[in-house]
């Protein structure tokens, strides 16, 4: 039984931000020093790997710091960053921190349209790529003015050559001098609801990570301690969340720049003894289908599981204790607010299907529409204080988006920080997620929350995946549908969708079945592993309007 020692740890926990502060500092140069310390493990699918140490890691950035400043790089100037999970990616990161200027990390799977979007909006005056993402950079570029400065890495002739410009000799570079407040990182959010928004994140906002990490991790970093997860470097999930406090603390991190597959997975956490983790709901879905019982064919020593991005559920839940021997730590955030709600098996006892509690630092509370604490049991939009319980500012707010200041206004409301997410909070403060404000609906009167319908229905074994949407309904306004991709080995049929709608009418509400499903091979998802319902839903009104009037 694990003790609930969560009222003493964070009435203990106060915020310290020293000054001057810059990540690049705490995240590589402070670690350098020790020759031996490995930081990154580049995993290949040939079962090859190369180990870099934090003195490579430094060096690189150095020489990148040095190439860059020469070309008139300096602080504040946005730089993006198109790369995978590799060596130059963190170089980059670490290298454009210690300069002042302003990473903006983007992922390889950008087609032009989406890459270009960022690229002009943000005004970014350089760009890092190698030759995945080489095609899309050169489309996009002649719309894209600003951007005078292209390092390419295995494309030497689609810029400077990145390992060119590694043997350029500069004098030493001296690091510039940031405060916390300092911008750090632009990273735009997924657009689940909406065009992306560029989220600007302070210097600062790496200490207010940390609270939420060490818990989700079991108090990480422990001896002999490795990282790994499959979340792309270039969002907030694979950041933050993975890559920087992994090296905050000076450990090693696999990088892998493969294609995720259950069987990738285990094989990578099996082969460099991963201990901890962060997973996607969907990606725990697709390795419990896939491995019902993975300790049977690999090797693993993991001690935290940490899963955020969507809804657990209790059935995935079950499985990562019963056959991972690893609670999962549930962990709630956004880009703007990241590790603010979550569990931590060894500090205080999860409770199955809740997102957990506030991270020791966070004073996080439900409110209605008026900014107002509503009661236990009333469900609410999540929200996080501009104060933690001893009144001293938190360091984990953005400083706002990007040219946006209405966008930035609406977030808040007084000293709260709207989250946009509704949950219910119980008497002992774990919170109960009900969903996005804008994916809730109303089916016949009732208000449906997707989440737990779609956590039902991968209770079957049928169902890989799904996703619940309101379908227009001219009596009932709408009626439940399900989007479900299936599990390997079984066929789409009528029978097989009565059996599945039995298998959730029999769990859940009679209102909450899905009234229709359709079968689908893929689902529509963000690059941080969301599912995108508001494309879905969408696409049930544009069917819905094709349809003739009493057709």
């Amino acid at each position: 039984m694990v003790e609930d020692r969560y009222e003493a740890i964070c009435l203990a926990h106060r915020w310290h931000v020293p000054t001057p502060f810059n990540i690049a500092e705490v995240c590589c140069r402070r670690w350098a020093g020790d020759p031996g310390r490995v930081a990154l493990i580049a995993a290949r699918d040939d079962g090859t790997d190369r180990r870099y140490t934090y003195r490579e890691l430094q060096d690189a950035a150095d020489a990148l710091a040095s190439a860059l400043k020469v070309r008139g790089i300096g602080p504040g100037d946005r730089v993006a960053v198109v790369l995978p999970q590799r060596f130059e990616t963190a170089a980059s990161l670490i290298a454009l921190l210690q300069l002042g200027a302003v990473p903006m990390p983007l992922s390889i799977l950008f087609g032009p349209d989406a890459l270009s979007y960022r690229l002009q909006d943000s005004e970014s005056v350089a760009i890092v790529f190698d030759g995945r993402a080489r095609e899309a950079v050169a489309t996009v570029l002649p719309d894209c003015p600003n951007v005078r400065v292209r390092i390419a890495i295995d494309c030497a002739d689609a810029g400077e050559d990145w390992a060119t410009l590694m043997g350029e000799t500069h004098p030493p570079f001296v690091p510039h001098v940031t405060a916390p407040d300092d911008p750090a990182v632009l990273i735009y959010t997924s657009g689940t609801t909406g065009p992306p928004k560029g989220a600007l994140i302070p210097q600062r906002a790496m200490i207010g990570n940390l609270s939420g990490f060490t818990a989700s991790q079991n108090g990480f970093p422990k001896a002999g301690d490795v990282f790994w997860s499959p979340a792309d470097w270039a969002w907030t999930g694979g950041l933050w969340d993975a890559l920087m406090p992994t090296l905050y603390f000076g450990m090693p991190i696999v990088g892998y720049d493969g294609r995720f597959s259950p069987e990738t997975a285990f094989r990578l956490m099996a082969t460099y003894r991963v201990t901890n983790t962060f997973l996607f709901p969907t990606a725990l879905k697709a390795m419990m289908k896939a491995f019902p019982a993975p300790r049977e064919r690999f090797d693993l020593c993991l001690r935290s599981i940490m899963s955020a991005g969507e809804a657990v559920g209790d059935a995935v839940f079950a499985w990562c204790q019963a056959a991972l021997g690893v609670p999962v730590n549930e962990m709630f955030g956004q880009t703007e607010i990241n590790y603010i709600v979550g569990n931590s098996h060894q500090d205080w006892p999860a409770r199955p299907g809740s997102m957990g509690r506030g991270y020791p630092g966070h004073r996080v509370a439900v409110i209605d529409e008026h900014g107002e604490v509503v009661a236990p049991g009333q469900e609410g939009e999540v929200a996080v204080h501009r104060c933690d319980r001893h009144g001293d500012p938190d360091p984990v707010f953005f400083l706002g988006y990007w040219k946006n200041d209405a966008a930035t206004a609406r977030k808040f409301t007084g000293d709260w920080c709207r989250t946009g997410d509704l949950a219910v909070a119980d008497e002992d403060g774990y919170l109960w997620y009900r969903g996005r404000a804008d994916d809730v609906f109303k089916a016949a009167g009732y208000r449906i929350g997707p989440s737990e319908v779609e956590n039902c229905l991968v209770k079957h074994p049928a169902v890989a995946n799904a996703a619940v949407v309101p379908k227009p309904d001219p009596e009932r306004g709408a009626l439940v549908k399900a989007y479900v991709v299936l599990a390997e080995g079984f066929t789409a049929s009528d029978a097989l969708v009565v059996e599945i709608q039995d298998h959730v009418r029999a769990l859940l509400a009679p209102y909450e079945y899905p009234k229709e499903i359709e079968f689908v091979d893929l689902l529509p998802m963000t690059t941080t592993g969301k599912i995108q319902r508001r494309v879905l839903r969408l696409q049930e009104e544009a069917r819905a309007a094709s349809v003739p009037e009493g057709g």
